[in-house]
């Protein structure tokens, strides 16, 4: 994890597959979400019960999103992060994004280790303003 994958994963990551996302405005994802759509970025709502979210169809998992995906990132505990990593290796995402308190070393070092990028403990509204694309 360095700041040379969060800039990379801004950048190069147009496809964003969040995890938690619904429609409750009152949840960080929801806003998270926005300000990556306002952004340039696709959202994909992934939450159980597949809501459409800023105008974007849900899906209920990553396994049933029709398209590729670039990043996913991940509004989940720490402790039932994990899955999401491996589910992002095998949908062929680029990158793993675990957002701010998410953190699992080791499912951080097998999405390395099938050649994703891996952010933990990160906001990307934070690191926009520093890594984000001009």
């Amino acid at each position: 994890m360095s700041t040379e994958d969060v800039r990379w994963i801004l950048a190069h990551c147009d496809t964003w597959a969040i995890i938690g996302l619904a429609d409750n405005p009152s949840r960080a994802a929801h806003g998270v979400a926005r300000f990556l759509q306002q952004r340039g970025k696709r959202i994909v709502p992934v939450h159980p019960r597949a809501e459409t979210v800023w105008g974007e169809q849900g899906y209920a998992s990553l396994a049933d999103i029709p398209f590729p995906v670039d990043c996913v990132d991940v509004f989940r505990r720490s402790e039932d992060a994990g899955p999401f990593a491996d589910e992002a290796v095998t949908i062929g995402a680029k990158a793993v994004w675990f957002q701010l308190d998410v953190i699992d070393d080791a499912a951080g070092q097998r999405a390395m280790d099938a050649g994703l990028r891996f952010i933990q403990d990160r906001c990307p509204v934070i690191e926009w303003p520093a890594h984000g694309p001009a």
